[in-house]
């Protein structure tokens, strides 16, 4: 029993780092720069940092929440001794890949552990395929960073719930949306004061190392520095105006102060304002409904995976932002529904890796003809815009129907 429990890890970990290798490489292959951030982007901010230059998030106010350039950083360093050997750019890209996959690796080990049970391997195997059929973007974004880190805090939430949520904070101040999960265990789980105490402890000692380094309106600068953008092309909201865009319409342009393509055609930047609100009144609902339901004597296992995919799909569907990276969220809120409540995580577990897929089709694969706001690709963005909402309905849908122990007679 035990020699097959062995070799069911062994499997496990030859797919991760094939499929880890993989993906890697076909960063290389696929058209439209699926690795340009990196290297367009972090690498730079990283450089500036390191020779003495402005530090994005003290210096300068940034789109990123500051932890995010301690990763950025390390890939730097990792990069380092590549220089001479590969060129700067390409070192770079070498370094960052291999951050990600020893981060990856770090929690996959957490997940699996020695002798995985059934829903621990169906955990891994789902994690291996989403990051197969999501492509390159899987690991060539700062998103990528915060997945492994999620998945391990949220893995220890119940046994060590002040370090999962000290990590899950952490994530959060490298990417916000980790700070949903935080969110739904405070609800979900009894030793909500415990999840407080990390959270509190860590962003505590980030604002106070930040306001030590010189920032001051710097330091939330990455809740208000992109309010006044426009609707990215990928966004769920954007989809009517891009087949307004088919039709000629609509115009797709390229914003070089936000670095991404957006939407242009009367009423659009009626819709993105909207947007923002929107998204804080829904998950504020959402979160209502939890906390009843945790009122009610819910069970963490069965409360905290709906909620959080719940809370992370929202942060996706009413973004003025589409990036393909976002799907890299789901990943990580699925893999925890399938180690706590792994019948139920079967659909959207589905669902989350027919996502992967047609995300990758979009971008970087049919980037270039969306680009051109050509009829199929717009068409394969809408029906990856459709199943996001899909997945939202079926998350409210199962937050709904999470059990109390201790129904309210009025009812």
């Amino acid at each position: 029993m035990r020699r097959a429990s062995n070799s069911r890890v062994v499997v496990l970990w030859a797919v991760f780092l094939l499929v880890h290798l993989l993906t890697a490489w076909l960063g290389w292959v696929y058209p439209s720069q699926p690795m340009g951030d990196v290297v367009l982007v972090y690498e730079p901010w990283a450089t500036s940092a390191l020779s003495g230059g402005p530090i994005v998030g003290i210096d300068e106010t940034w789109v990123y929440p500051q932890l995010a350039l301690v990763p950025m950083l390390i890939a730097a360093a990792l990069s380092a001794p590549l220089v001479l050997l590969l060129g700067v750019s390409h070192a770079y890209l070498v370094g960052w890949a291999t951050l990600v996959i020893i981060l990856d690796a770090v929690a996959f080990g957490v997940l699996v552990g020695r002798s995985p049970s059934r829903a621990r391997r169906v955990a891994a195997w789902f994690w291996c395929a989403a990051v197969l059929l999501l492509g390159p973007i899987a690991l060539y974004r700062i998103d990528a960073i915060t997945v492994p880190i999620a998945v391990i805090g949220g893995l220890w939430l119940v046994s060590r719930p002040t370090i999962g949520a000290a990590l899950l904070t952490i994530g959060a101040w490298i990417k916000i949306w980790p700070g949903a999960l935080v969110l739904a265990a405070v609800v979900a789980l009894r030793a909500r004061m415990r999840v407080l105490l990390g959270a509190t402890v860590v962003t505590t000692g980030v604002v106070a190392t930040l306001f030590l380094l010189g920032a001051d309106t710097e330091i939330f600068g990455f809740l208000t520095e992109q309010t006044g953008r426009g609707l990215q092309i990928e966004a769920v909201a954007a989809t009517p105006f891009l087949w307004l865009a088919v039709a000629g319409a609509a115009h797709i342009e390229y914003s070089f102060e936000i670095l991404t393509f957006q939407i242009t055609a009367p009423g659009v930047d009626a819709v993105a304002a909207a947007l923002t609100p929107l998204m804080a009144l829904s998950v504020l609902a959402v979160t209502v409904v939890g906390a009843r339901k945790a009122a009610r004597g819910a069970t963490f296992p069965r409360l905290f995976p709906p909620l959080a995919l719940t809370l992370v799909t929202l942060l996706i569907v009413t973004n003025k932002v589409g990036s393909p990276q976002f799907q890299t969220w789901l990943i990580a809120s699925v893999v925890l529904w399938l180690v706590l409540d792994r019948v139920r995580a079967r659909v959207p577990a589905v669902i989350v890796l027919a996502l992967c897929l047609l995300t990758c089709l979009v971008y970087p694969i049919g980037y270039d003809a969306l680009l051109r706001a050509d009829a199929l690709a717009v068409a394969v963005l809408t029906v990856r815009n459709v199943i996001l909402l899909v997945l939202l309905i079926l998350s409210i849908r199962a937050l709904a129907r999470v059990p109390a122990r201790h129904p309210n007679p009025q009812e």
